[in-house]
């Protein structure tokens, strides 16, 4: 699979232990930059280390960004759906949050931008509990043989798809110029009109 791939194991992050058990850990903080909008980079199993590239990317044309390893989605969303159960069942107890929305306190309109190996669906499953916006890129579609290389292009999940998504929302948002953008868009070598992996999978 695309995430057989051997590299350094990093050190754990003093005081992630939680985190990690939990789902969800900031893994590298990002430099101050000029956006206001807080960039989040969720990273799942080998693709931490695009979102680690794509952080270093942003940060050459002044955006800031945080990277997060997601060490389980499905612990995330069953921790989710505990809380939301627990304040169902008492509307009159004070409610609980689910870690999720906890990790990303006082982020009030953040961009989260999550990639994976795996299919879009797993971050969508904690969309409704993150404070902001939510770019999921994951491996819709047909597998093929290929390099990692090839593969992670492929299905757009490579650091310069992560980068690219993070630049196009805060286009979107105004928070960076037309000129930014197109300059770094221009050294990403995006297809904007490359068809779609489903489509090609299923016609």
């Amino acid at each position: 699979t695309v995430a057989n791939e051997n590299y350094e194991m990093p050190p754990m992050p003093p005081g992630s232990k939680e985190g990690i058990l939990a789902g969800l850990y900031l893994f590298r903080k990002g430099k101050k930059g000029g956006n206001k909008t807080p960039v989040n980079l969720l990273g799942s199993g080998t693709i931490i280390n695009q979102s680690l590239q794509a952080q270093e990317f942003l940060s050459k044309y002044g955006v800031s960004s945080d990277v997060w390893s997601v060490t389980s989605y499905n612990e995330l969303r069953r921790d989710g759906l505990k809380a939301e159960r627990y304040s169902l069942l008492n509307p009159q107890r004070e409610k609980i949050l689910p870690y999720a929305a906890k990790a990303f306190a006082g982020q009030e309109k953040a961009l989260f931008v999550a990639a994976s190996d795996y299919m879009k669906i797993q971050p969508d499953g904690i969309a409704k509990w993150l404070p902001g916006e939510l770019v999921s890129l994951g491996t819709d579609g047909m597998g093929r043989s290929d390099t990692r290389e090839s593969l992670r292009d492929y299905f757009e999940v490579d650091y310069r798809h992560i980068a690219f998504a993070a630049l196009g929302r805060l286009l979107a948002k105004k928070e960076i110029s037309r000129e930014l953008y197109d300059k770094a868009v221009s050294e990403l070598r995006i297809n904007p009109l490359k068809e779609d992996p489903v489509e090609v999978t299923h016609g």
